[in-house]
């Protein structure tokens, strides 16, 4: 039986107090679906599952709507979920255009797409004046280098405005948790 392995990133989840989903509640929450080997990492929406579910509902956006809904219909609210294949989370680190071992992992962060967009979409953005910001497009991922951190970063507000990322799902991670994540997606428990 031919199994996968994906990385489910969930947005905007406990940030401040709001949208609260624990993780014990999470990994029952996937393991409820069918899925195996679930695992979370840190509290902010990341979790690592296997599935051998073949046919129309084994497709990655099947797959996300279908926790979605459960999350949704478990906790009480709609929480946007990007699942990622761990071979593409491997593709991703090492198509990394930034000096990843040399930086911190607050510095270098990844937007995860949830479909490749247009990369006009990017061209109203002035990059010099964000330096030394900088960002690169990938494959359904954008690249950020902050060298302050994503918090101060101005760049980062700009690749979030609605004319750069409307209709489409996108979430965040730095690059420790990229990293982590290639990790346990190779490794699946």
């Amino acid at each position: 039986m031919s199994t996968r392995t994906y990385a489910a990133l969930l947005r905007g989840i406990n940030v401040g107090g709001h949208k609260k989903v624990p993780m014990a509640e999470l990994r029952q929450v996937l393991a409820e679906l069918g899925h195996t080997g679930v695992r979370t990492y840190l509290q902010s929406g990341n979790a690592v599952f296997t599935t051998a579910r073949t046919g129309p509902d084994s497709g990655v956006d099947a797959l996300a709507r279908e926790l979605e809904a459960a999350i949704e219909e478990h906790f009480g609210f709609r929480v946007p979920c990007l699942l990622v294949d761990g071979e593409h989370l491997r593709a991703v680190a090492a198509a990394c255009p930034f000096p990843a071992a040399t930086l911190e992992g607050k510095q270098l962060h990844v937007t995860f797409l949830s479909e490749r967009p247009a990369a006009d979409r990017f061209e109203a953005l002035d990059a010099d004046a964000f330096l030394p910001e900088e960002f690169r497009l990938g494959d359904r991922v954008v690249y950020l280098y902050a060298p302050e951190g994503l918090g101060r970063s101005k760049l980062a507000e700009a690749l979030a405005r609605p004319a750069v990322v409307k209709g489409l799902d996108v979430t965040t991670r730095n690059w420790n948790t990229v990293a982590k994540l290639v990790e346990l997606t190779a490794d699946p428990a």
